[in-house]
């Protein structure tokens, strides 16, 4: 098992990595809710400077055996408290979102918390559902990275 912890992202060292993330066409087809243009740098660094800027937003890089592996982070939306994360493409399928994931509920006191995914993202649900949440719902959206309405489900944590 892979040795995960958090820390606090660094905007000098973390971005250039996070950036490639954003970047990758397979990752973010899976994740279907992204940017409406992931190769667009300004519009990327000026979306880091607002979120790190927010002290309403928890943001944590997440290493694995040391290494930037991706982020974690919690946000506002409709009114509700979210989380979201991302872990390098390459170390997909190792459990580091899982425990990124139950690393981050440590730091967290608010319940409850909600996640979403894209319906058919099968390994993001399985992180949520691992860390202990249940779907409460499903919605429809719109997904930039597939250009097209898809299915969400809505799971909380209590």
């Amino acid at each position: 098992m892979p040795d995960v912890s958090l820390r606090p992202i660094n905007p000098a060292t973390d971005m250039e990595l996070l950036f490639e993330m954003h970047r990758d066409p397979v990752a973010d087809q899976m994740a279907a809710f992204t940017a409406k243009d992931p190769d667009d740098r300004a519009a990327f660094d000026a979306h880091w400077e607002r979120i790190l800027s927010d002290e309403n937003v928890i943001n944590r890089a997440i290493l694995c055996d040391g290494e930037l592996a991706g982020s974690i982070a919690n946000f506002e939306m409709f009114g509700q408290t979210n989380v979201a994360y991302g872990v390098h493409r390459a170390l997909w399928g190792n459990g580091i979102a899982s425990q990124a994931l139950a690393l981050f509920l440590d730091e967290l006191d608010e319940r409850p918390l909600y996640g979403r995914c894209a319906a058919d993202n099968l390994g993001s649900l399985r992180v949520l559902q691992k860390c202990g949440f249940k779907e409460i719902g499903r919605e429809r959206g719109y997904a930039e990275a597939r250009g097209e309405e898809i299915e969400e489900i809505v799971l909380r944590l209590d």
